[in-house]
């Protein structure tokens, strides 16, 4: 007997995605995407990016079924993106899920945007090792979470005390005044720098902050020290090395991520290292990690660049884990939280 067929709804933020999986399966991903309509403000408007959802789900639904072969009658469960995320976002898609499987008579699964995040690598790189730890990274979230099974069993290591790196990115982006959404940009140009001209400082770097904050991260400081670099270049009338001090921010904040990373691998006994989310696009985190999980005898698994955005195939994938692992589906009367503890897998 084959296994059901999931179909997954994303809308946390500005992306609509819809897709298919069936296991480890994925036939079809496909997504919509307002970003193009922020830029002349600099940040996501949440009642700009709740009416794209509304104008782009149906659409998407409609090229999703049709790319994948197969109608709706087919499918076996929805699984919906029920938080973290906007809440007038995160609502269009819930109430689209609901409705589909009310009238469909489905099994509905509204799970956790972020744990997503490292669900999608099982559609690409097959069943994850029974224990690892995931390291998710986005303009939102700079988690490290220990995973012993996607759909049961995810704790809480540590987290940002503020500033997620992706928006601290795109913050520094801002300042330096590159194109919005500054991440890329900051990413782009810092490839064309030299990342040992500026020492900025590393995040709860203090042997006080290593013990208390072990698997913690803060970059709202190192922000702010990028911001007098640049002012004090500024007051003094000299030319800021914009490519230099995008690579030292880089280095600082990927220092950060993937130093903490590997010692939450050593300290909980695990082989591989599990990345996703936006900032997992990140070039020199990518290379970095790579050098230090190999360095110490971790396997690390990042998923292809077209999933590291927001994506169905993120939810369909943790919504197979859930099916697969006998997790009970959730009420139809679930609310989408915008705040969705990361230990909470399946809305109840």
């Amino acid at each position: 007997m084959s296994e059901p067929l999931i179909l997954g709804i994303e809308s946390t933020c500005d992306e609509t995605g819809v897709a298919l999986v069936r296991g480890r399966q994925l036939l079809t991903d496909v997504t919509a995407t307002s970003m193009d309509e922020y830029a002349r403000y600099g940040g996501i408007i949440p009642e700009i990016a709740s009416r794209a959802h509304l104008e782009s789900l149906l659409p998407t639904l409609d090229a999703a079924l049709v790319q994948a072969g197969v109608g709706l009658d087919q499918v076996d469960a929805v699984a919906v993106s029920a938080g973290p995320g906007l809440i007038g976002s995160l609502t269009v898609g819930v109430s689209a899920a609901k409705a589909l499987a009310a009238v469909l008579g489905l099994p509905l699964y509204g799970v956790n945007h972020v744990i997503g995040h490292l669900a999608v690598d099982e559609l690409v790189d097959g069943p994850l090792p029974r224990r690892f730890v995931g390291l998710v990274v986005s303009g939102g979230h700079s988690s490290l979470l220990a995973v012993g099974d996607l759909a049961t069993d995810v704790h809480e290591l540590g987290g940002t005390l503020d500033d997620a790196a992706g928006e601290a990115f795109d913050k520094v982006g801002r300042l330096l005044g590159l194109p919005y959404p500054g991440g890329p940009h900051v990413d782009r140009v810092s490839q064309h720098g030299d990342r040992t001209a500026i020492r900025f400082p590393r995040g709860l770097a203090a042997a006080k902050d290593r013990q208390r904050h072990r698997y913690d991260f803060s970059f709202s400081g190192l922000k702010t020290a990028v911001a007098r670099y640049v002012e004090s270049l500024e007051d003094d009338g000299e030319l800021v090395p914009v490519a230099d001090v995008c690579a030292a921010f880089s280095e600082a904040v990927n220092d950060s991520l993937t130093a903490k990373a590997v010692q939450a691998c050593l300290d909980q006994d695990v082989d591989t290292l599990v990345v996703g989310g936006g900032y997992s696009a990140n070039s020199r985190l990518r290379e970095l990690a790579a050098e230090r999980c190999k360095a110490a005898g971790i396997t690390l698994r990042l998923p292809p660049l077209r999933y590291c955005t927001d994506n169905g195939a993120q939810i369909a994938a943790l919504g197979s884990a859930a099916a697969r692992s006998g997790v009970a589906p959730s009420p139809l009367d679930f609310a989408p939280d915008s705040g969705m503890p990361l230990e909470t897998v399946v809305a109840r």
